[in-house]
């Protein structure tokens, strides 16, 4: 799934082509809001919000989306051709003289009044490349419940919005926490989360995630997706296995970590917390 990373970089990208713009393309694709016609509405401002999309327009009407693990929103000068996959799985078609975004897979698209917002992004808690963090605010979510897995906690969006699996595995490591821990026993909570803010922030705007320092290809990250193969700091086998909330065992994430560099908990009935292949990404 695009982490907030990927989200702001594409209000970015929206932003240049159609903010301040008036529509002359307005094209819904979905049988909702087929007959919704936004042509002659100014473009204010695309907003990201954790992993939401939200595209203000004059009228006070707001364009909210949601790219999940296969959307994308992509943008072209007005005449060059499409590029994104099929047109059967185009959704949503703005654009204006200079410029079209063009939606596809998107499985979120809802078009609201600006003012009701709050209803499709009002549950969610401070953003962390946005204006609202307050990490106090996100500790005291994240220990409301102190019980739960702190590799759990880091994906909660109620909690912190925006930070996905990448950035919360090789946060982890980082600190030297085991994703299994209570996360009432993490010793730095704080440092924990801001540093795992750090690595999303500066990789806000690179095409490229790097949490290493290394910009060499495939020594950008510190452990994810090298399950079996040997620590960059210690040489231990990296150990993968899923995570998943005790209460949404369906929602479970791959997860990455050194049982050497990371101390603590490792998965129930899983020595040193190998379990298995072929766990989704």
């Amino acid at each position: 799934m695009p982490e907030g990373d990927t989200i702001y970089q594409a209000a970015r990208r929206l932003r240049h082509a159609l903010a301040g713009q008036v529509l002359s393309v307005s094209d819904f694709r979905v049988p909702r809001y087929a007959t919704v016609d936004l042509t002659g509405r100014t473009v204010l401002e695309v907003v990201p919000r954790g992993k939401h999309l939200l595209m203000r327009c004059s009228g006070g009407t707001t364009v909210h989306s949601h790219l999940r693990m296969q959307g994308a929103w992509r943008t072209f000068a007005a005449g060059e051709p499409w590029r994104g996959g099929p047109d059967w799985q185009i959704r949503v078609v703005l654009g204006n003289e200079r410029h079209v975004a063009v939606g596809y897979r998107l499985p979120v698209l809802d078009i609201l009044r600006t003012a009701d917002e709050a209803a499709v992004v009002g549950h969610l808690g401070p953003d962390v490349l946005g204006p609202d963090w307050d990490l106090d605010r996100v500790l005291a979510g994240a220990l409301a419940r102190p019980e739960r897995a702190v590799g759990t906690v880091l994906l909660d969006q109620s909690v912190l919005a925006g930070l996905g699996n990448v950035y919360r595995i090789e946060a982890c490591f980082v600190a030297g926490v085991s994703p299994w821990t209570r996360v009432g026993d993490v010793p730095d909570l704080g440092g924990l989360v801001g540093r795992a803010r750090q690595l999303i922030m500066v990789n806000a705007d690179r095409p490229t995630r790097v949490t290493t320092g290394s910009t060499r290809p495939g020594e950008h990250l510190w452990v994810y997706g090298r399950g079996r193969r040997p620590c960059r700091r210690c040489g231990t086998a990296i150990r993968v296995a899923e995570q998943a909330p005790s209460d949404a065992p369906e929602e479970g994430r791959v997860t990455y970590w050194c049982p050497r560099c990371q101390r603590g908990p490792a998965p129930t009935g899983s020595p040193g917390g190998a379990r298995g292949t072929g766990i989704r990404s």
